[in-house]
């Protein structure tokens, strides 16, 4: 969804919770494959995932644990907690166990957003 000025309210919910499921390793927003191709990351826009194929592999992950659904994330405790208090509302993951590859750290670094690394790699 998106509001009048382009920038989205509440990321898509995820259409099936099957094994096409993938997590953004930066911010860790949950959708489907199809739907980050389709849309891209509503938190992450400037990896410009949408139409790219190499680009959704390498920005996600099919490996992560747990599954929060943040309604409201200036107001959970939990996504205050997990470090997603900042993010448009939707579906996260617990953890991710992959680290973003180091060319979009970098990419992360220019455009002065913020990446944490997962504690174990």
């Amino acid at each position: 969804m998106a509001n009048q000025g382009g920038a989205a309210t509440a990321a898509q919910l995820p259409t099936s919770f099957g094994h096409e499921l993938r997590a953004c390793l930066r911010c860790r927003l949950v959708k489907t494959y199809d739907q980050f191709r389709e849309s891209g990351c509503e938190n992450c826009l400037f990896f410009q995932m949408e139409e790219d194929h190499e680009r959704v592999v390498d920005c996600t992950t099919p490996n992560f644990t747990g599954l929060i659904s943040v309604a409201d994330p200036t107001r959970s405790w939990a996504a205050r907690w997990l470090r997603v208090g900042k993010f448009v509302p939707g579906c996260y993951t617990i953890s991710v166990s992959e680290a973003l590859p180091q060319d979009l750290q970098n990419m992360c670094e220019e455009e002065r957003v913020p990446y944490v690394p997962p504690r174990r790699v």
